[in-house]
């Protein structure tokens, strides 16, 4: 009797573990950097990039790349979020959901306007991906933002094509020479 009361405690108390909401926090953001990028400030008041999640916006020299920064800026600017840490990319970047005050999902707001993509290939967390692809579907049978193009060309490919050049190569240069240095210090 005693070994089942104990079990069954025990069950309990692993479901309500496994049932709670993962621990996000607050955060003001400092700046946006494009469509899917922003620099927030921690606790501490280091500034942290949040890359976001699920999603990639066209890059600023792509068509539609001004508009989705004018977005995520109207969305974020100067305003306290919360952030919930999903991964770190090869960049050093968080990678994570964002939400405003009114529990609004910052990166499926992004693709709602039509001004992003979902980023299939690193959208792993089904709980999120799905209602992102159904935020594209509507974006994109609504004709919105970039899917007013017959046939808008998706960041990742754009970068593809693009990344020989200059401009491109030298901000990539850079990040990585960071994050080396970084992990250097850290080993």
């Amino acid at each position: 009797m005693r070994t089942a009361i104990l079990r069954l405690l025990l069950a309990l108390v692993l479901a309500l573990a496994l049932a709670a909401p993962v621990l996000a926090w607050e955060s003001r953001v400092k700046s946006v950097r494009d469509g899917d990028s922003i620099n927030v400030l921690n606790s501490e008041g280091v500034v942290v990039n949040i890359r976001l999640y699920g999603i990639d916006a066209p890059e600023l020299k792509q068509a539609f790349g001004f508009q989705a920064k004018k977005k995520l800026s109207q969305l974020v600017s100067r305003k306290n979020v919360q952030i919930e840490n999903v991964d770190t990319d090869r960049y050093g970047r968080t990678v994570a959901l964002v939400r405003l005050d009114n529990g609004a999902l910052v990166n499926e707001e992004m693709v709602r306007a039509g001004l992003a993509w979902v980023y299939t290939q690193y959208c792993l967390r089904e709980d999120i991906c799905a209602s992102l692809r159904q935020a594209e579907a509507e974006a994109k049978s609504a004709g919105r933002g970039l899917w007013a193009e017959s046939s808008p060309t998706p960041p990742w490919e754009w970068r593809r094509e693009h990344k020989t050049e200059e401009w491109y190569k030298a901000p990539v240069r850079a990040m990585k020479t960071i994050v080396h240095k970084i992990k250097v210090i850290i080993h």
